[in-house]
């Protein structure tokens, strides 16, 4: 008797929500933060700013959710670990170049593949996953804008050579510089200036920040007002040396004039990666309803995607 109103019960669940849905597995987390001594000897982060981000994602029971930093075993991002996630969370600063570019590489690789996304906070603009997501993504832009036939047939050349975090001054206009070189065999050689993911600008020290939802009706933006204010916050300004986002939605201001494409979202082959701006290692953003909110939305909206694709892959 139990067992047939189980089953009637699965039944008419069944008419109101897909079932699949029913038995789904949680959105599988990993936040990521290099987990400098500054955000806990400030005070804004006793236990650290990853710690802060995941205590809070583990309350929605639709996310599995873990945490983990630079000085654990192989900085906490071992192949086994990213295997085990769908979205992973970066917080990264002063230690963003003790990643290796293989390690980029590897997380990118598994983005473009769409069994991973990839959520980069504030200072992770300047990350070595991060830096390699646009690397990737420009190549891809430049390779496009060739006519089909010639693509298979192009090669990048970067320019510079090696991998630049430093800022540019405020005259320069970060654009992504590309020229083709068309050789008589019919390979085509990309000319491309490397995405130097800085901006010429920032940190001017406890500004609110004014942000507005661009896009209110993004999955990421469920919950959002159409604005509202950060009132302690570094201030970042454009331009961005970034490849154009597919979509940005949320954009920050400040009262002397700045901005920033505080929410920017990119497709990277099969999967996608979000940079949400906010998140200095010394003001309590991450202890503010809205910014944490963004976060939890990007977590279950990026992470879906990437669950159907591995389950369409088994």
């Amino acid at each position: 008797m139990y067992r047939h109103r189980l089953l009637l019960k699965l039944l008419l669940l069944s008419v109101l929500v897909p079932l699949s849905s029913v038995f789904a597995d949680p959105v599988r987390v990993l936040v990521w933060d290099e987990q400098q001594e500054k955000q806990r000897k400030s005070g804004a982060y006793p236990d650290y700013l990853g710690n802060q981000i995941a205590s809070y994602l583990k309350k929605n029971p639709g996310l599995a959710v873990t945490s983990t930093n630079l000085k654990a075993p192989e900085q906490g991002i071992s192949s086994e670990a990213l295997a085990a996630c769908d979205v992973l969370v970066w917080w990264g600063h002063v230690a963003n170049h003790k990643v290796s570019e293989a390690k980029g590489g590897e997380i990118v690789g598994l983005v473009r593949e769409g069994k991973l996304a990839l959520l980069t906070l504030h200072s992770a603009h300047y990350s070595t996953p991060f830096m390699e997501a646009m690397e990737s993504r420009a190549a891809d832009d430049a390779i496009a804008a060739l006519p089909k036939k010639m693509q298979a047939r192009a090669t990048v050349r970067w320019s510079p050579e090696e991998r630049v975090r430093k800022k540019k001054p405020r005259h320069e206009r970060q654009v992504l510089a590309t020229n083709y070189a068309f050789n008589e065999d019919g390979s085509v050689e990309v000319h491309l200036e490397r995405p130097n993911c800085v901006f010429p600008s920032c940190c001017d020290p406890v500004e609110p920040a004014l942000m507005r939802t661009l896009f209110p009706e993004h999955p990421i933006a469920a919950g959002i007002p159409e604005s509202f204010v950060i009132p302690e916050t570094e201030m970042y300004d454009e331009p961005f040396g970034i490849p154009v986002p597919d979509l940005v939605i949320f954009e920050e201001t400040w009262e002397g004039g700045e901005h920033f494409r505080s929410g920017a979202l990119w497709d990277l082959g099969k999967g996608k990666v979000f940079y949400f701006r906010p998140g200095h290692e010394t003001y309590k953003i991450f202890f503010e309803p809205l910014p944490l909110k963004i976060v939890e939305n990007a977590c279950l909206w990026l992470g879906e995607s990437v669950v159907k694709e591995k389950a369409g892959s088994r």
